[in-house]
């Protein structure tokens, strides 16, 4: 009954039996006549005004410098977890034969003890040290934002969204650890004129590819890529972040031009409406189609498969005007002011295009990627086009009754952000292949700029998602993997060396069978042909 810091104290003494407070008065007077231990606090008649209680009156300004500051934010984003472990088992980062630490419990429990500290020296007024701002950074790359946390968690705690949150942290004190490649890959979003976009996508992708695929041969050969993927705790050397970036090929097959350069939509004042005259009728379908940037400026294929099949199912496609981004991947990376400033400027624009095409009955917004699909829900479309909801084009499809009849067997891989958000994506894609499609569980570790800002961590996940896919590949032999995100495309193509199957998306796989292996060529002629209204906006 003798109290200390965690028994029965002062607040908890009014709440005593009188008889306990008079055997425990009798104790002390023995061992203590003198009043030495825990002065005035155990005493009939003491209060929290008697007595100086640090850690109370530290609570108090504690209090007004979270809530002074975005810590106070990240603080009540992880105070509820209860330390079960649940999300162990789905975290994509935690790989138990490469890295146990970075589970979101582990994390949660790492920064926990950053908010002391950085409460601890705030109060002292020592500074805040620069360690801090490295362990959150380290915290903060280990993450793939994929939100698999957050199912199995029973209070509620998305771990994505408190990296997020972090990652806006450390890029508000200037603290966020740069990355060259990974700066470079948001400028290519965040361009919109063409004439940049040509010149960053050539040296980017096609010259840099090219490079990333040399050094994997050369790193092959010398026999540097087939080590156990080491754990990770902070920053690997440069040496081995160079090894680990090489360790998986990087796609050979990119398209030589971005779908609007290929299609000659390029001008952004001009509204484009894709539609096959001969089939357009009263009762036609108009949707809104927002491809992205992996869509239209990495693999083209996409963007004009989803144009395709929409073209031959007779529905009249309005695309987005000029080269644009959904905002998400500035968003993920902490610059939350820039994808602020991207996702209000698209639904201006938006707006401006629903004034112009007031005449089209527009009911659905339809996406081919998930990051895309996550960002365009804050998009309040229904104040764009009233009555309308957002669809993934292979849900689109399924509803159409599109479906394949072949003997083919595919493997299924789902994206960590899935664009299936009406539907059961493993029902989509078995129902348009026309026979049950397996599933391959596990992120691919591409993870938009995650694989290039942190190679080594990537490693880890790649590891895992190998293990996955070869268990797929033994068990049904499929013709090809398929998958509905562009990051996941170039993520799985880059396992071909090791697997031996080709990487596709859905609706470019039901292109070119329902329309021939020579489709992209033979469906850029048809809309060139009068296939294409432009609509100034």
């Amino acid at each position: 009954m003798v109290s200390g810091e965690h028994g029965i104290g002062m607040t908890k003494l009014q709440f005593l039996a009188p008889e306990a407070v008079d055997a425990f008065l009798t104790y002390k007077q023995q061992i203590d006549p003198n009043g030495h231990f825990n002065q005035n606090k155990l005493l009939a008649g003491a209060d929290l005004q008697q007595a100086y209680t640090p850690s109370l009156r530290l609570l108090e300004q504690e209090a007004l410098i979270l809530e002074a500051s975005e810590l106070g934010d990240l603080n009540t984003a992880i105070k509820d977890c209860l330390r079960c472990g649940k999300c162990k088992s789905v975290c994509t980062t935690h790989v138990p034969r490469a890295n146990l630490l970075y589970s979101p419990r582990n994390k949660i429990l790492a920064t926990g003890l950053m908010i002391e500290a950085f409460l601890y020296e705030e109060q002292t007024r020592r500074g805040i040290s620069l360690r801090h701002f490295e362990e959150m950074n380290d915290v903060a790359d280990h993450c793939t934002v994929c939100h698999r946390c957050l199912p199995p968690c029973p209070v509620n705690i998305d771990f994505g969204e408190v990296t997020v949150k972090m990652r806006s942290i450390l890029k508000n004190y200037g603290k966020r650890n740069f990355n060259l490649i990974k700066w470079a890959s948001l400028q290519f979003l965040n361009v919109t004129t063409p004439l940049t976009i040509k010149v960053m996508r050539k040296g980017m992708l096609q010259w840099g590819y090219l490079a990333q695929r040399l050094a994997y041969r050369v790193a092959k050969q010398l026999h540097l890529l087939n080590q156990r993927p080491k754990a990770t705790t902070g920053k690997m050397a440069i040496p081995a972040q160079v090894i680990n970036f090489v360790k998986k090929p990087m796609p050979s097959d990119l398209p030589k031009q971005p779908m609007r350069a290929l299609l000659g939509l390029e001008d952004h004042t001009i509204v484009p409406i894709v539609r096959d005259a001969a089939k357009v009728n009263q009762d036609s379908e108009a949707v809104f189609y927002f491809p992205g940037c992996g869509s239209e400026r990495l693999f083209s294929q996409i963007g004009l498969a989803t144009l395709a099949m929409l073209y031959e199912l007779g529905t009249e496609t309005v695309l987005s005007p000029g080269y644009l981004c959904c905002g998400y991947p500035q968003n993920a990376n902490g610059d939350t002011d820039k994808g602020k400033q991207i996702s209000t400027a698209n639904q201006v624009l938006f707006h401006r295009v629903a004034n112009t095409l007031n005449y089209m009955d527009i009911k659905t917004v339809i996406v081919s990627c998930g990051t895309c699909m996550d960002q365009l829900l804050h998009y309040q479309f229904q104040q764009i086009f009233p009555g309308c909801r957002l669809l993934d084009i292979h849900e689109y499809l399924m509803e159409k009754g599109l479906s394949l009849d072949n003997g083919d067997k595919y493997l299924y891989h789902d994206p960590c952000h899935t664009p299936m958000k009406t539907y059961p994506p493993l029902q989509v894609a078995s129902q348009l292949m026309g026979k049950e499609v397996l599933l391959s569980d596990r992120c691919c570790g591409e993870a938009g700029t995650f694989a290039i800002a942190r190679p080594d961590i990537a490693t880890q996940v790649r590891f895992r998602k190998q293990e996955e896919l070869q268990q797929g590949v033994n068990s049904c032999q499929p013709a090809k993997i398929l998958t509905s995100c562009p990051a996941c495309l170039q993520g799985l193509s880059r396992y071909r060396d090791d697997i031996g199957v080709e990487s596709d998306y859905i609706v470019v796989e039901l292109a070119r069978k329902r329309l021939g292996e020579k489709w992209q060529g033979e469906f850029l002629e048809k809309v060139n042909r009068g296939g294409i209204e432009r609509v100034l906006l």
